[in-house]
C-alpha cells in the first residue's frame, strides 16, 4: 500500500458563520492542495470536511497519516467516540444527539477503505503544513464574507 501524509485544518469566522477548510496530501515528493468552504457552517464541520475531502481524493486504498489540530476529530476517531455514536443511533453517552452525523458517517466509511492513523498537533504553533492549511481555510472562509458585501 502507498503511504500518504495528509495535513488538514478547518476554520470558521464566527461560529457558526462562514467557514473554510484546507488539506495537503503528500506522497513522496508530490504535494496536492485542496480546499473549500461554506457560507454558514461551524469550525468542527470544517475540520471533519477537510479530512473527508482529503481521504476522498485518494484514488486507491492507502496507508495514511492524518495530521490535524482538531482534538474533536482526532479523539472522536482514535478514542472510538464516532463509532459508538453510530452504533447508538447517533446518540452520545449522555443520550444527547451527536453533532454532524452525516459527516461522521462519511468519514467512518472512508476509514474502512484506508488504513488511517491520526496525529494531533497544536494549532498556530509553527507547524508548516498546519499553518498552510490554516491559511487555505481562512482564505476559503473569506470568500463568503466578500460575497456578502454590497456591490461585490
Amino acid at each position: 500500500m502507498k503511504h500518504v501524509e495528509i495535513y488538514t485544518d478547518g476554520s470558521c469566522r464566527k461560529n457558526p458563520g462562514p467557514g473554510g477548510w484546507g488539506a495537503i496530501l503528500v506522497y513522496g515528493k508530490t504535494e496536492k492542495e485542496i480546499s473549500g468552504g461554506e457560507a454558514e457552517t461551524t469550525n468542527n464541520r470544517m475540520e471533519i470536511t477537510a479530512v473527508i475531502s482529503a481521504l476522498d481524493a485518494l484514488r486507491e486504498p492507502c496507508e495514511v497519516t492524518v495530521t490535524s489540530d482538531s482534538k474533536y476529530v482526532c479523539d472522536a476517531v482514535t478514542l472510538g467516540w464516532a463509532e459508538s455514536w453510530r452504533k447508538n443511533g447517533w446518540k452520545k453517552a449522555d443520550k444527547k444527539p451527536a453533532l454532524n452525523p452525516e459527516l461522521w458517517e462519511k468519514l467512518l466509511d472512508l476509514l474502512k477503505i484506508h488504513k488511517v492513523e491520526f496525529v494531533w498537533v497544536k494549532g498556530h504553533d509553527g507547524h508548516p503544513y498546519n499553518e498552510r492549511c490554516d491559511a487555505m481555510a481562512q482564505a476559503e472562509s473569506g470568500k463568503f464574507i466578500k460575497e456578502s458585501l454590497p456591490g461585490k
